[in-house]
């Protein structure tokens, strides 16, 4: 049976930077082989993206996951280097390792556990990409398209991104919050400090636009979903001296937001709220993930226990947190998220506990075991 420690470290062991992959998903192929999935090429562009499916019958149950990491940042920062997956004090620690190569060796493992001893009650394929944490562009959303073609959309999904805030068993994702990126523009005449009375100073307009945008109440949210909210997130004259009235100001704000908006009508209700103040600006706005949800089901409630069978915790049902390449999958069929804690995910010094990786496997196999026995 495979190993999914040393799996995890084989991955993390391939500096797999959006968009290289460096051998990472070579590795998964030598995994999978010889457990009997056929194995699909789906490269798009400089990315890597690979299928894998195990059977050709319903019900089918997709994985879905991605080998590309962030940069490392700073090598002198870390206490081991990022790129060996050094083990220390029961911690395994690697650039990638809890977002998501750990999990994505985590659920291997735990298929050849299964099959071990279980032939599934229809199949089972695992979605792997080299282009989450880029743009997304040539990733999942392009092997979903890929599977559409051919046959090979899913009854249900798995997405192994890292859920839990704190310990295994915190919560499991059932959707997330949307994301729209602004920026707002307010133009002005550039004139000399001394003489404002020759010039038109573009900032106390835009500082009122951006309080006004700040404050606004959009909603109260609801079972699944936090309100709605707007952070200002940055404040631009490109003024670089301090005796000159600049000739334009302008203000970037992101909109996390819930299902009760898609970014088309959150876009019209800024621009509601702006046309108020009755000061002329200009708005460009872009989005590249509309909030979703997949409701409580069979399938999350078999999620649910897994995790409560293994760990003793029930999680919370949370759609917490950023964007994932779910909000490609939720077109397609029902998908839960469910990996590692997430706690150090990014960061210097990124590390998942032994123990959790441990549970994980077991999470994984409990989830196909109930599935292929429903």
């Amino acid at each position: 049976m495979i190993d999914s420690l040393k799996l995890a470290q084989d991955l993390i062991r391939c500096p797999s930077i959006t968009p290289q992959d460096h051998g990472a998903q070579d590795i998964l192929i030598t995994a999978l082989e010889p457990l009997g999935f056929e194995i699909y090429d789906v490269t798009s562009g400089e990315v890597r993206n690979t299928f894998f499916r195990l059977g050709t019958s319903a019900p089918h149950l997709c994985f879905c996951g991605h080998t590309d990491v962030v940069p490392a940042g700073d090598l002198q920062s870390w206490k081991f280097p990022p790129f060996e997956a050094q083990i220390h004090e029961n911690r395994l620690y690697g650039r990638g390792v809890s977002d998501m190569k750990g999990g994505i060796a985590c659920f291997v493992a735990a298929l050849s556990r299964y099959l071990a001893s279980n032939t599934p009650n229809g199949s089972v394929s695992l979605l792997i990409t080299g282009d989450e944490e880029g743009a997304a562009t040539d990733g999942t959303v392009k092997v979903l398209e890929w599977m559409a073609a051919n046959n090979h959309i899913p009854d249900v999904a798995l997405v192994g991104e890292p859920t839990h805030p704190e310990k295994l068993g915190d919560e499991i994702k059932l959707g997330r919050r949307g994301s729209l990126n602004g920026t707002l523009t307010v133009k002005g005449i550039q004139g000399h400090v001394a003489y404002p009375h020759l010039a038109d100073n573009p900032l106390p307009a835009l500082v009122r636009l951006a309080d006004i945008l700040a404050s606004y109440e959009f909603d109260q949210g609801n079972d699944f979903f936090p309100a709605t909210h707007l952070q200002l997130t940055s404040i631009d004259t490109n003024n670089e001296t301090e005796n000159v009235i600049p000739a334009q100001a302008c203000v970037r704000f992101n909109v996390r937001f819930n299902d009760q908006w898609n970014a088309a009508q959150l876009e019209t209700k800024i621009r509601e709220i702006l046309d108020q103040a009755d000061i002329d600006y200009q708005l460009e706005t872009r989005s590249n993930a509309e909030s979703f949800l997949t409701p409580p089901c069979l399938f999350t409630e078999i999620v649910t226990k897994a995790v409560q069978n293994i760990t003793g915790n029930m999680p919370e049902l949370s759609t917490k947190g950023g964007t994932s390449d779910a909000r490609f999958v939720h077109s397609y069929c029902p998908v839960v998220e469910c990996g590692l804690v997430n706690k150090t995910i990014h960061q210097i010094d990124e590390y998942a506990e032994l123990s959790d990786m441990a549970q994980l496997e077991l999470i994984y196999e409990d989830i196909l075991k109930q599935y292929f026995t429903v």
